[in-house]
């Protein structure tokens, strides 16, 4: 591929005494680089431009005596990665956010993107590079997790939350997500009480949309998603065991007449009334009935009553707040492309993939959810921090239409 372009690096300054360099300073080139990058085509046609830059470092020498050399960008080091955050690199900021999407978003494995980048943009790169490039890129945006989601995130007035199951070579992991009106953040690690006070620390105090994982507990202000409990309820009612029939019955039966009362509070111009005193008595009488079927000898039946005990505050929550979200869509839907991706791939293979593919998703999610194109973003992340410079900042939300 011919070279479009060449761009000289030169020094301003020297090195050892630290005089500025006269622009008549005696000048050399000593090395160079090439780099590829797609572009937006000039022409305004559809589709991607590839272009080809020559990177030419000159040294200049100083009224000292001193040579002193232009260097590439680079990260100050970094022990918890294996991979260099740097300018020299074949692979441009845009082509690796491309990498990326093709990748991560479009579910194309390694070899597949190969093979869509030298049959479409005529651009050859190994599977190493390939996998480096995704890599550098998670590097990149690890800052900006730290700096802006994970702030968002624990100080949030209503915060979902769910987790899946993820492989990580030969050992079995939790893909974690937690999501509010402007961020998404992704973590994988183990499915239990350290990794969730991790991420939201000890003084979470918003709204926390659930399941019913134990660990959830240790926040006060909990809601969990009716939609899985009535859809235990459902079974319960359509089993052919005589215990669990009933139990499932009663269930549907008082959520679809609180659930009505919700909807109807929340029509309502003034603030919605406090519907659990209103229903007390229903709700002291199913108690009851939880109670019941506490040792119930059907297993289902036992592990529904005994779910409805451990959470009652939070899953009649939404009785005294008709405001609040009855289901946890909002972190399944979140989840829903990666759980696809997971089939495809069977996870991640080493710790570090699986830190660079939970950052990278995290700031697609993000930008996705604020309804911006993550890739410009991340290509500009990739740039400034192969300098050496930090992350701009992520992109305020898209106005409404």
């Amino acid at each position: 591929m011919p070279v479009q372009e060449e761009i000289l690096h030169s020094p301003d300054r020297c090195r050892c005494c630290g005089t500025p360099f006269p622009a008549d300073a005696p000048t050399k080139g000593y090395n160079g680089r090439y780099a590829l990058d797609v572009v937006a085509p000039t022409s305004g046609s559809p589709g991607l431009e590839v272009r080809h830059t020559k990177h030419v470092y000159l040294q200049r020498q100083c009224s000292c005596g001193h040579w002193t050399h232009a260097e590439p960008g680079r990260c100050a080091e970094n022990t918890d990665w294996q991979v260099e955050l740097t300018e020299w690199h074949l692979a441009g900021p845009m082509l690796v956010a491309l990498i990326c999407a093709l990748s991560l978003r479009q579910r194309v494995s390694r070899r597949g993107v190969q093979e869509f980048l030298a049959d479409w943009l005529g651009v050859s790169l190994s599977i190493a590079a390939i996998h480096q490039c995704l890599h550098e890129a998670g590097r990149a945006v690890a800052p900006v997790i730290e700096r802006d989601i994970v702030p968002l995130i624990r100080e949030a007035e209503l915060l979902h939350v769910d987790e899946t199951g993820w492989k990580e070579g030969n050992q079995l992991l939790w893909l974690w997500v937690f999501t509010c009106t402007t961020a998404t953040l992704f973590a994988i690690g183990r499915r239990s009480r350290r990794m969730l006070h991790k991420i939201l620390g000890e003084a979470f105090v918003g709204w926390l949309m659930s399941d019913g994982f134990w660990a959830y507990r240790d926040y006060d202000r909990r809601l969990r998603c009716l939609a899985h409990l009535i859809r235990k309820a459902h079974g319960l009612d359509q089993s052919l065991d005589p215990l669990a029939r009933p139990f499932g019955a009663a269930t549907l039966a008082l959520f679809e007449d609180l659930l009505q009362q919700v909807y109807q509070a929340r029509e309502g111009p003034q603030p919605p009334a406090d519907l659990y005193q209103k229903n007390r008595g229903k709700l002291d009488a199913f108690n009851d009935l939880c109670v019941d079927h506490w040792d119930c000898a059907h297993e289902k039946t036992r592990q529904l009553a005994r779910e409805f005990t451990h959470d009652w505050e939070a899953i009649w929550a939404v009785l005294e707040f008709p405001r609040l979200p009855i289901t946890n869509n909002w972190a399944e839907q979140a989840l829903r492309h990666w759980v696809i991706s997971r089939r495809i791939s069977q996870g991640t293979r080493t710790e570090q993939g699986s830190l660079a593919f939970a950052l990278l998703v995290s700031v697609i999610e993000t930008c996705r959810k604020r309804g911006v194109s993550p890739w410009p973003y991340l290509a500009q992340v990739v740039q400034q921090r192969r300098k050496g410079e930090p992350a701009p900042v992520l992109p305020e939300p898209a106005p409404a239409p």
